[in-house]
């Protein structure tokens, strides 16, 4: 600048704002939270949501009993977004958060906390313990609350609903009793999964596969009494991976069209249990493996013959440790021995031992040909010891009382070796159920329980989708519910197709009771063996509004029940507790049907859960309402996959890799960990870590870089400067037509729920339609041009993109997007998740306006590439100083740039159009065809003011300036 030309700095109109650059989310989130209390802001929206159609995500309650971690996070985040966005389009997205508050868990909490004061849980009143697991209950869920909270998720905080709530309880035993009424209720004795350390039945969803290591054994039944002297002198050989049900073997059974062998030992080493001259009766498959692990070799063992299913079918069978000494004729009673179905040869020895006390498809077998009572055995305690008076084995464990291995296996393993019954032993390693609670191995176990039949008709007469639960449940899924991603349908469908019998009890202390009667002396099969009346379900239910469930334990309970209408000694009560499913999968009745903020039909919109819940929440509530309501009890059904470290892994203490939401919100903000998960595929596993969030955190910064331009650019618009679309000039009309299209795929993606896509879609168009095009080419204008129709043109179309993305990005950046609103309006007591999102008029769109500006941006490219060189071997160091000649093969696109101002598209001084032949030192673009760039420098002076290099500069009346810039000085 010459010493006698004016600084025009002041004279230009530079961006003006306080929107700071730095975030400083985790010190500042917490004032927003505060100021959301305080104006009442979910009240709020429910006032201004009276009257439109309404939008319920029906929370799948978290279980209060510890700190969040990084999936309960996404599942908020993402329910929270399903919500907002909702609410934002236009509906009444109500919000209720809830917890599951009974079960094992909280109850093992307690009772760790009466073993540390040397107390006995079985010492305590009951109602007592309860009201102590209700307290732990309550101190988690306000835990839990402030961290979701924190994590800027909004809902009816100050009114959750809660399973241990008087009217939850209920509810729930209400819904129980509508099973006891419409017949699909029975108590039967059949192999549940069964955890000793815990001492209750478990529901699959209650269940998880760990690796074991398990003995293994290959087990010897004496053949007898077939009339055949070569098969008499044999053996039956079984392989069993549970040493401990031998005891309660009652048969044996060999597969049709399996091909068997009788085999005889001619040889045997020294370490054998072999004898010579014994012989085996094995599938010829699997006769070479089991012999080898007996250790014999090829040279000590021949194959005599075929054994067909002829001679199978003569067979009868001794269990080995028939006739011992000191059994007391426990096993004297001759094997079952037939044919089954799911015998293979692909493993084992093809002959499957069977104690159907602890194995369902033994069970079913010999429930199917009517001999269950000769075949089911009571040796397992609920602790999984033997009973004290079995022989042998009587006071020995499965599992010891932390849920390692016991001292059953090693006794019946020794027993049956004293007694010559065992051919062989080892140990496998497999994939064995274990409780996801106390993470110890569970047993299958015969035990009576009450079910809940999936097949029996339901008699309600709502059979609009079917007749059975299982019906229902399957119809429901396919012709009602619309899934996300629809993998989940597969899934569930599946499940509820091969699915048993819904095991309803567990025989714990902290839950709804199953709130039945029995009649003394009547067996579950005798007609009258419940107790199905109105009145006294009426009696019940009124009680538990009342008291809670509660007062099912208190003294007289069953006097007070029961009235006068029935002789107290003639009833039995029930005191097993209710599968905590049944719970959480009875949500629908007292949130959705009850709540004055619930769904008018009782059926939501959504459940969002994990992929885990395609066992657990999802599928309990399928079941239970379509006993109940006839239906599944939601229209869409969304899934997340699971949180995993940044090479996969999943997250566990022992590896050290767990990520807390706290330290996330700590280092960076809890809008970080939302735009994690907005970035993120949730339908899949997703990976978090530090190099992944640094990678979040710059996304985040480059886009507030954007919402500060636009507000610096806004700070002193007006509304009377603002131009109609019609009158704007074509990039702005551009701008518009983009802005409707991404309207579009804003609104279908939310409602599709893929913020993923949103956030994309919306982050590209921030990034490079407007950072790196728009604004870089409107800056020239917005500063130096006056009171020119193309500055306030671009000042309009400002105004109208920070419309709709604050909107459009609030439902994920909820405290930044309040910062920038705030930013703009700072003495408005609303907030940006007060408004709407703006609707977009179809008008903006132009197809033949954009398939030119297409022209121009390909173009522009080629440009700024050729330019970037020069800059790059410090020819020019300002894209101002360069005056470059473009070459342009297609005549629209030539016609394209010369209707548009094409040298401040390139923010260059000056361009030069050509439709002549490219020249050989043209810079190109590969992928950009019949476009040349040869670089020319401006010519003319610098106006001081803009910084264009024109040859008018210094001709006007302003000193140093272009002919734009004095006029704009007056």
């Amino acid at each position: 600048m010459c010493a006698d030309t004016p600084d025009y700095k002041d004279t230009l109109n530079l961006p003006e704002t306080d929107f700071l650059m730095r975030a400083g989310l985790p010190k500042r989130e917490p004032d927003w939270l505060a100021r959301w209390e305080t104006i009442g802001i979910y009240d709020r929206l429910r006032e201004k949501g009276a009257g439109r159609e309404p939008f319920i995500l029906h929370d799948g309650p978290p279980y209060a009993n510890g700190h969040l971690h990084i999936g309960h996070a996404l599942n908020k985040t993402i329910k929270d977004m399903i919500v907002r966005s909702h609410q934002m389009m236009g509906h009444d997205a109500r919000y209720v958060p809830g917890w599951d508050c009974h079960g094992l868990p909280i109850e093992w909490k307690i009772e760790e906390q009466y073993r540390k004061k040397g107390k006995n849980k079985d010492d305590v009143n009951i109602v007592d313990f309860r009201q102590e697991c209700r307290k732990f209950a309550e101190g988690w869920v306000d835990v839990q609350r402030a961290e979701f909270q924190r994590l800027g998720i909004t809902g009816n905080w100050a009114d959750p609903y809660l399973t241990m709530d008087y009217h939850a309880e209920r509810v729930i035993a209400e819904e129980f009793m509508k099973f006891l009424m419409n017949g699909t209720l029975y108590q039967g004795s059949k192999p549940v999964m069964w955890s000793p350390v815990e001492q209750t039945a478990l529901a699959e969803a209650e269940v998880e596969y760990h690796d074991k290591e398990s003995f293994t054994v290959w087990v010897k039944f004496k053949v007898v009494d077939t009339g055949d002297a070569t098969l008499d002198s044999a053996h039956v050989v079984i392989w069993t991976t549970t040493p401990w049900t031998m005891p309660s073997n009652k048969a044996v059974v060999w597969g049709e069209g399996i091909s068997y062998g009788l085999y005889e030992v001619i040889g045997r080493p020294e370490d054998c249990w072999a004898s010579i001259g014994e012989r085996y009766i094995l599938a010829d498959n699997l006769a070479g493996d089991v012999l080898g692990r007996a250790r014999l070799d090829e040279t000590m063992y021949r194959r005599l013959c075929d054994v067909s299913g002829d001679d199978l079918r003569k067979i009868k069978l001794k269990h080995p440790l028939a006739g011992a000494q000191g059994a007391g004729g426990e096993w004297d009673d001759l094997r079952d021995f037939r044919a089954a179905e799911f015998v293979t040869d692909t493993e084992g020895t093809g002959f499957v031992h069977c104690a159907p006390s602890h194995g369902m498809e033994e069970f079913e077998l010999y429930r199917d040909l009517g001999m269950l009572e000769q075949v089911i055995t009571y040796n397992v305690m609920d602790d999984g010891s033997f009973r004290k008076d079995l022989p042998f084995f009587g006071g020995t464990y499965i599992l010891n009382r932390k849920g390692g291995e016991g001292d059953a296996n090693t006794a019946v393993i020794n027993k049956l070796v004293e007694v010559g019954g065992l051919l062989a032993r080892g140990k496998i390693k497999h994939s064995y159920p274990h409780s996801w609670r106390s993470k110890a191995p569970i047993i299958y176990r015969n035990t009576p329980q009450w079910f809940a039949s999936v097949d029996r008709a339901v008699g309600d007469g709502q059979d609009d989708m079917g007749k059975s639960i299982r019906e229902r449940a399957l119809n429901s899924i396919d012709q009602l519910v619309k899934w996300t991603p629809q993998t989940g349908r597969n899934r569930l469908y599946s499940m509820i197709e091969a699915r048993p019998d819904w095991v309803l009890s567990r025989q714990r202390a902290w839950g709804v009771p199953l709130t039945c009667f029995t009649r003394v002396g009547k067996l579950p099969t005798d007609e009258g063996f419940l107790l199905r009346d109105p009145k006294v379900n009426a009696r019940i239910a009124e009680a538990f509004e009342a008291e809670g469930a509660d007062c099912w334990y208190a003294e007289g309970a069953k006097e007070r029940f029961l009235g006068s209408d029935y002789s107290a000694d003639e009833w039995e009560q029930v005191f097993d507790v209710l599968d905590v499913w049944f719970d959480s999968g009875s949500t629908h009745a007292f949130v959705l049907r009850d709540r004055e903020d619930g769904a008018a039909d009782g059926i939501a919109d959504v459940y969002m859960e994990g992929t885990d819940q395609h066992r657990g929440w999802f599928h309990s509530s399928l079941l239970q309402a379509c006993g109940t309501l006839g239906r599944a009890p939601y229209r869409n059904v969304v899934t997340h996959g699971f949180t995993l470290d940044e090479k996969g892994m999943k997250m566990s203490k022992s590896l050290g890799n767990t990520i807390v939401p706290e330290e996330i919100i700590k280092q960076y903000g809890a809008d970080i960990l939302r735009l994690w998960v907005a970035q993120t595929d949730y339908t899949a596993d997703q990976r978090i870590g530090p190099e992944i969030l640094k990678g979040v955190a710059d996304s985040y910064r480059r886009l507030r870089n954007t919402m500060r331009y636009m507000l610096g650019a806004l700070a002193h618009f007006k509304e009377e400067e603002r131009v109609a679309p019609s009158d704007m000039p074509e990039l702005e009309r551009y701008i518009l037509h983009r802005l409707a299209e991404l309207d579009g795929q804003v609104r279908a993606g939310y409602r599709a729920f893929d913020f993923q896509g949103v956030f994309s879609a919306v982050f590209t168009f921030c990034t490079v339609e407007l950072s790196a095009f728009y604004f870089d080419i409107r800056k020239d204008t917005l500063y130096c041009d006056g009171d020119s129709l193309r500055a306030r043109a671009a000042r309009t179309v400002m105004d109208l993109l920070f419309e709709r993305l604050t909107t459009w990005l609030a439902p994920v950046l909820v405290f930044t997007m309040e910062d920038v609103w705030l930013s703009r309006f700072p003495e408005s007591d609303g907030s940006v998740h007060l408004t709407d999102m703006p609707e977009t008029p179809t008008a903006w769109i132009d197809e033949a306006l954009a398939a030119k500006w297409g022209h121009v941006r390909r173009a522009r490219r080629v440009v700024n590439a050729a330019l970037e060189v020069q800059r790059a071997e410090k020819v020019i160091g300002a894209s101002l100083e360069a005056a470059p000649v473009v070459y342009v093969q297609d005549a629209e696109m030539l016609a394209a740039l010369k209707s548009v101002p094409f040298e401040d598209v390139c923010i260059t001084s000056a361009v030069s159009l050509s439709d002549a032949a490219i020249t050989d030192q043209a810079f190109r673009l590969p992928e950009i065809e019949g476009i040349g760039v040869v670089f020319e420098k401006a010519e003319g002076a610098k106006c001081e003011r803009c910084w264009k290099i024109l040859p008018d500069v210094g001709t006007h009346k302003h000193a140093g300036t272009c002919g734009r810039c004095s006029e704009a000085l007056g």
